[in-house]
């Protein structure tokens, strides 16, 4: 069912009953996507002595306990926290949860051994309309995204330059398919990261970072409304699950 929404004093028709959700779901095995070095999620039943928390054996209620961490196992959205001495929770940051969103497809290009994303990439992907967040699906867009073992692959990443332009363009949302906005090994520079949130000089406190997403391919480039959802932890950062919805013209 076609429904009319206002945001930011403007009308947009949308269809809230055909969600596209693009977060890569939690499960405690290997096949979960996995970076930076860690071990493979874990959920796993409280036990008390003798008493197991499962219900086939023996319990009234299933009650697990879930290890992970949200950087390297899954969609996640972070905010400035991520990279700063003082605390800063993405529960807090994140107040809003509707954004006007577009979706660009980028393929990277060679760079000394790197694959890098640059501004020239994001000029000509973004179109005339400047939107509140950027969704970017890397290419080549392959399925094995959502099992995929990052660790020591040194993954594509957004060139200092390209994330300045996305920061002054008004974007405030930034989303991609990689575990990280920045290079796997940099020293730990983080110039995407910090150029983003323009750390130190004024940071953004409101403008978040969503990594580890995956873009079906059967969602076309353009403009959505996303919803941004996060779950409520006092954290730098929380597993996440954007989903969007197709804006149809008027």
């Amino acid at each position: 069912m076609i429904t009319t929404i206002e945001h930011n004093n403007q009308s947009y028709k949308v269809d809230l009953s055909k969600p596209l959700d693009i977060s890569i779901p939690l499960r405690a095995d290997k096949e979960n996507v996995n970076a930076w070095y860690i071990p493979k999620p874990r959920i796993e039943p409280v036990t008390d002595g003798q008493w197991v928390g499962q219900v086939s054996k023996g319990a009234s209620t299933n009650f697990n306990n879930i290890f992970f961490n949200p950087h390297g196992h899954g969609t996640h959205t972070e905010c400035v926290g991520h990279i700063t001495p003082e605390f800063h929770s993405i529960n807090d940051a994140l107040k809003q949860f509707f954004f006007i969103a577009e979706v660009v497809s980028l393929q990277p290009e060679e760079q000394g051994g790197d694959k890098v994303f640059t501004k020239k990439h994001i000029v000509n992907s973004l179109s005339s309309v400047t939107p509140e967040a950027i969704i970017i699906r890397t290419l080549p867009n392959t399925n094995d995204k959502n099992t995929r073992q990052y660790s020591n692959t040194n993954w594509p990443y957004l060139e200092e330059e390209a994330v300045i332009y996305l920061r002054e363009l008004g974007i405030e949302h930034l989303l991609i398919d990689l575990p990280s906005v920045d290079k796997e090994k940099d020293e730990g520079k983080l110039l995407a990261h910090k150029a983003f949130w323009n750390y130190p000089e004024k940071p953004r406190h409101a403008a978040t970072i969503t990594e580890m997403i995956y873009v079906n391919d059967k969602i076309l480039d353009g403009q959505y409304l996303l919803n941004l959802q996060i779950a409520p932890f006092v954290n730098d950062a929380s597993p996440s699950k954007p989903v969007l919805y197709k804006i149809f013209e008027e």
